[in-house]
């Protein structure tokens, strides 16, 4: 089993006009690594109609609904994670129970809002109502604002965290850019944020990168992943079969994203 817990696919809405082989060539790279489930997000239209970090009610769906027909046509291969935005929190938490009886498994929340910000409070106790896992985009170590984005680090996260101790948090792509070690620091001091766990994808595949997050948080609390590119996701995963001891790199692989997600949403769980 390998589970590839951050992944995203495209629709005709996106301003991508390759989406279709996009979405193929996801696939194909995972049969040659050997991804057996891609839990995957839409972030709307990624910016054509609304903006990509606060996309609208209608965009949010629309991107669901390409997900789930994903879904739907890759039974055996894909999951879904509902991507919400809390400033529209009707809209989100009414999503979310939509998205999760068409069974999808998670929540994205990208930088909508900032992590700690109570307007997260009541996806969090839904996410803990319904048993779902929340994927949180991170910025390693943000050192200013960014324009069109409420960008989160991992301190902001770990206080999320703090008020949800029931809820299993995903900081997502440690590997995305940034003072990964800031993040680890944040975790490694913050005793109550157990229930965060680090997702390893993103493009950066740093010297010692590995070596840290297993050092910081232990196996038990790592999960593999891609994001956009498959190609140093498969480069972390090669890595960690020399690094770790075979029951360790299965936890990576697999049985960490089990044990967080619903019961029942993977093939041998």
């Amino acid at each position: 089993m390998l589970i590839d817990v951050h992944a995203h696919f495209y629709h005709d809405r996106t301003p991508r006009a390759d989406w279709r082989e996009r979405n193929a060539s996801r696939l194909r790279a995972g049969e040659r690594i050997g991804v057996t489930i891609h839990v995957a997000s839409v972030l709307g239209t990624w910016g054509r109609t609304s903006p990509v970090y606060f996309p609208s009610p209608p965009d949010l769906q629309y991107g669901n609904d390409a997900l789930l027909a994903l879904q739907r046509a890759h039974p055996d291969r894909m999951r879904g994670y509902v991507t919400v935005n809390p400033n529209y929190i009707a809209h989100a938490l009414g999503e979310i129970d939509r998205c999760r009886a068409a069974g999808m498994i998670g929540i994205k929340l990208a930088a909508s809002r900032r992590a700690h910000d109570p307007l997260l409070d009541p996806i969090c106790e839904l996410a803990r109502e319904r048993g779902l896992p929340v994927l949180h985009h991170v910025w390693q170590h943000r050192r200013r604002d960014w324009p069109g984005q409420e960008a989160s680090d991992a301190l902001e996260l770990c206080a999320l965290a703090e008020r949800h101790p029931n809820v299993h948090f995903i900081l997502a792509h440690i590997g995305g850019g940034g003072d990964w070690q800031h993040s680890l620091a944040a975790l490694r001091v913050g005793g109550g944020t157990r229930n965060v766990l680090l997702d390893l994808s993103g493009s950066g595949a740093d010297g010692g990168m590995l070596e840290g997050c297993v050092e910081a948080v232990g196996v038990e609390r790592l999960l593999w992943g891609s994001d956009l590119t498959m190609d140093t996701a498969w480069a972390k995963l090669r890595y960690l079969t020399h690094l770790l001891r075979g029951p360790e790199v299965e936890q990576v692989r697999w049985k960490n994203a089990a044990r967080i997600f619903p019961r029942g949403a993977f093939p041998s769980d």
